[in-house]
């Protein structure tokens, strides 16, 4: 088997994933986050419901400021774990555990900064590590996810209001995100 993936469906999902995320929408959260890990991953039901269950709960550890870093780290390990055993991906699960953490909390700490240079280099190690290409392969998906993210930061943190055109943009470069990736692995 060889990964594949549909980007627009993934992009789709994970847009309105994250519109759930910052309205603390939980149930949301985990049928969005069940139906890409089936999309994305290949992950079965009800193997697929457990996986979302462990992402949200981490979600869920890491929203508050003074969040739980452990108990996310084993949230998103526990995820990465059962992804790699039903993808077709070779990748270390800590590792990836390790970056998709990472990439939470530098996300957080950019959020509204100028310069987010450290947030599309984590996603670049983050595309490579999970995917298995090289980071110059992975630096355009890096790019447009830094500007899903800056995007998302712009809405939730009220410098542009919550209109569906901007939720529409973030799906956009989401999409351009995975099309990106996919182009990649089919080489």
């Amino acid at each position: 088997m060889t990964f594949t993936f549909d980007p627009d469906h993934v992009a789709l999902l994970e847009a309105e994933g994250w519109r759930a995320y910052y309205d603390k929408k939980w149930p949301r959260v985990l049928y969005l986050t069940e139906r890409t890990t089936a999309t994305q991953f290949h992950v079965p039901f009800p193997l697929s419901l457990r996986g979302a269950y462990y992402v949200t709960r981490a979600a869920i550890a890491f929203k508050p400021v003074d969040n739980d870093l452990a108990t996310t780290w084993a949230g998103l390990r526990a995820y990465y774990a059962l992804v790699r055993r039903w993808s077709d991906l070779g990748f270390d699960v800590d590792r990836v555990a390790d970056l998709e953490l990472q990439y939470w909390i530098v996300h957080r700490r950019l959020s509204g900064a100028p310069d987010h240079v450290e947030l599309e280099d984590v996603l670049t190690e983050l595309h490579s590590a999970m995917f298995g290409l090289g980071r110059e392969r992975t630096r355009e998906s890096a790019k447009w996810r830094t500007l899903a993210a800056m995007t998302v930061d712009e809405i939730t943190g009220g410098r542009v209001p919550p209109l569906e055109g901007n939720w529409l943009r973030l799906r956009e470069q989401l999409r351009r995100c995975y099309h990106s990736l996919r182009k990649e692995l089919a080489v």
